[in-house]
């Protein structure tokens, strides 16, 4: 490969193509088709924000994250207490949430960048596990069981109230999920992006030819729990209440399934897995309320098994086994 072959190569991938300008385009159908799910539609895309905070470091760098929602609860907790004790302006509280995060995740990212596989499963794992309990016991601040109470969110630029509709809590979310997805856009199609997939690949040869595998996972790492934080915060501020759950497990696993049900190493592939999984939740829940996991169950396996690149890379192989007969 010559020198300039991979400036040519990621300046063709950075283009945008009819299928994502469609993508985003659908986006706002809620706004005139289904209002009266604009509250379901804001929790997606702040779902789609957490998975793809967990693709840029399990799909591009290749680290299996079992204990991600820590630093979404982290970034919720920061812009709830924040908002508490008198200072409840949105978009400050996201930046907060987002420092808070991101330093937790810098700390961590110095023992995470030193293992692989199985012990770095266990070890994100317990870092979850730490936090969630911290924040039980740390009822003072946090509320314990009981939630944090008192989160009060001024109206968006001094104007928009978080109304019970999810007109406004929406369309931040979205306009958040926007910003921060065309960053991490850039950031996959650049050098950096190609040095992350080089270590997801092979993390040990990478430093020969000059990427410093621990170095870049840090700095990966550092940017995934920043944008967690950022989902957290957003799931705070248009819901105005935090609970233990933000730190649970549960919600670990549920963004995992998410990923794998889209495709990882993808972007594309968290926001689509949480518009299918969230829909498929709301609608199996209204159908059978105790049994609704089942039916998740079953349709991961049959990605899983049919579509092992999950959704997304299915379409992708399907699309190109179509070309190549057309040709």
């Amino acid at each position: 490969m010559t020198p300039a072959e991979p400036h040519l190569y990621l300046q063709a991938q950075i283009r945008w193509h009819r299928l994502e300008i469609a993508f985003w385009v659908a986006t706002l159908l809620p706004f005139l088709l289904f209002k009266s799910y604009l509250v379901l539609a804001s929790q997606i895309a702040i779902t789609g924000l957490f998975a793809l905070s967990l693709d840029l470091i399990l799909g591009y760098a290749g680290i299996v994250s079992l204990g991600h929602a820590a630093f979404f609860g982290l970034g919720s907790y920061a812009a709830g207490i924040v908002s508490k004790h008198g200072w409840g302006e949105p978009l400050t509280g996201l930046v907060i949430a987002a420092a808070v995060a991101g330093l937790v995740g810098y700390a961590a990212s110095f023992v995470i960048a030193r293992f692989r596989h199985l012990a770095l499963i266990m070890i994100t794992l317990g870092m979850g596990l730490l936090l969630h309990e911290a924040a039980n016991s740390a009822s003072w601040l946090t509320g314990g069981a009981d939630g944090l109470q008192g989160v009060r969110m001024w109206p968006l630029f001094g104007y928009f109230k978080f109304d019970l509709y999810g007109v406004t809590a929406y369309t931040y979310s979205l306009a958040v999920l926007f910003l921060i997805f065309l960053a991490a856009r850039r950031l996959i199609h650049s050098p950096f992006g190609l040095s992350l997939r080089g270590i997801r690949e092979n993390p040990v040869r990478m430093p020969a030819i000059g990427a410093p595998s621990r170095a870049h996972i840090r700095k990966v790492y550092t940017i995934s729990a920043a944008i967690a934080g950022v989902a957290g915060a957003l799931l705070a501020q248009t819901t105005q209440t935090v609970s233990l759950e933000v730190l649970s497990f549960q919600r670990s696993a549920d963004v995992l399934v998410i990923l794998i049900l889209g495709g990882a190493g993808r972007l594309y592939g968290g926001i689509l897995g949480a518009v299918i999984y969230m829909v498929a939740r709301d609608q199996l829940s209204g159908f059978n309320p105790q049994y609704w996991y089942f039916w998740i169950g079953i349709m991961l396996i049959v990605v899983v098994m049919f579509l092992p690149n999950g959704i997304l890379g299915g379409l992708a192989r399907f699309g190109a086994s179509s070309r190549a007969k057309a040709a």
